[in-house]
């Protein structure tokens, strides 16, 4: 079974409608990307799916339950954690107030201390710098604390939203080999939202094409790199990793 299902959803602001009939799926542990252009509609269905938008119309299932109209508090309490585009994170907090507002909705106080104490093992830099206030970070040490902020709610799914933007190639190489530690390290499935089409494919397994507000193309990624909809429309703009 899925631990993911979005059937028929359809989103929208206003008198503006962005997301048309979108049906997705993620099973558990599985890492699966949307790609598309800017416009295309990709933060709105992250933001369907966690809660912090009421969609139109369509089903939204999360480990075989209804979720549909769950407010965002208690989607992160099933465990459907979203990272935003431009990280979000608290700019006057400490990097370590920060990473216990992840936890905020958490009962299990001995187990967020040592998810504390984890995060700053994984994300080394986190450790150095806990008494820093979140603003006197550099963008890519502000990425990995957004991200462990997200995985201190302990996510059975973990939605990025544009991670990789305005990191240097480096630090996109580095953002790679996290979003594979979430999966293999955390057990947390991912839904990552990415527009660097070279990132995107080197961790996923499956893909869908946005445009429009609709998927256009969807498949394995080996698949999805060959079709012909995916070249016209993204690939030949689309940055690479190395």
């Amino acid at each position: 079974m899925n631990l993911l299902t979005v059937e028929n959803l359809r989103t929208g602001y206003g008198p503006v409608t962005v997301n048309r009939d979108v049906s997705i799926t993620v099973d558990a542990a599985e890492i699966v990307t949307v790609l598309g252009p800017n416009g295309a509609g990709k933060s709105t269905l992250l933001r369907a799916i966690s809660g912090l938008l009421k969609p139109r119309a369509g089903r939204i299932s999360f480990d075989g339950e209804d979720v549909t109209n769950l407010p965002a508090d208690r989607a992160v309490s099933r465990g459907i954690v979203m990272v935003p585009e431009g990280r979000r994170i608290f700019v006057d907090m400490t990097v370590q107030e920060n990473l216990r507002l992840g936890a905020y909705g958490r009962r299990d106080r001995d187990k967020v201390e040592a998810d504390l104490r984890r995060m700053e093992a994984y994300f080394e830099i986190l450790a150095q710098k806990r008494q820093q206030k979140g603003g006197e970070l550099s963008g890519g040490q502000q990425q990995m604390l957004a991200i462990a902020r997200g995985l201190m709610a302990r996510p059975r799914i973990l939605l990025l939203d544009e991670p990789s933007l305005g990191l240097s190639p480096k630090l996109v190489k580095d953002l790679r080999g996290v979003i594979l530690d979430v999966k293999a390290t955390f057990n947390a499935a991912v839904l990552l939202v990415e527009q660097n089409a070279g990132l995107a494919m080197s961790v996923a397994a499956r893909g869908y094409l946005l445009h429009h507000g609709r998927f256009v193309a969807s498949g394995p990624i080996e698949n999805l790199r060959d079709d012909q909809m995916m070249r016209d429309l993204y690939l030949g703009a689309a940055q690479k990793v190395a």
